[in-house]
């Protein structure tokens, strides 16, 4: 089978027509939300393909394929995060420099920030005093590395 778009979202979706199906899952690490083109297994051991017509990421809880019993979903793997919370605006603009200085992506849930582990910026946090906890905590979404030059 060839996923060529996206059916909805579980978050769009009543919960009681989730529940009258059966789901299956196809887990990705977050990277790999990225990827329009893809072959893909799901946990019952089918394999898809996966061809985005349109230009969008892949986003947990994404359907692939659903009909009147059965729904295959995206879930994304644990990723291993520096879990940041500063204290004042200070500490988050502090920090905010330094991981746009290393081009660090970094994404944002309540008043925490997020990156993937990174040795050096533990040690960085550390220095600077900023708490933060190492976790393993899936995303939404991929870390998206935004370019651009210094002309």
């Amino acid at each position: 089978m060839i996923i060529e778009e996206i059916v909805t979202n579980l978050e769009q979706m009543d919960p009681n027509d989730i529940k009258k199906r059966h789901m299956e899952k196809v887990y990705l690490e977050s990277a790999h939300l990225m990827k329009r083109i893809q072959r893909v297994k799901t946990d019952h051991g089918n394999e898809l393909g996966i061809r985005l017509k349109a230009p969008r990421d892949l986003v947990s809880g994404d359907v692939l394929y659903m009909d009147e019993k059965n729904m295959i979903v995206i879930d994304v793997l644990s990723d291993d995060l520096l879990v940041i919370s500063p204290r004042d605006i200070k500490e988050m603009g502090t920090i905010a420099h330094q991981l746009g200085n290393r081009h660090l992506p970094a994404q944002f849930e309540e008043n925490d920030m997020l990156v993937q582990y990174d040795y050096l910026v533990e040690e960085l946090l550390q220095e600077l005093g900023i708490p933060f906890k190492r976790e393993d905590r899936k995303v939404k979404q991929a870390f998206r590395h935004i370019g651009h030059s210094h002309d």
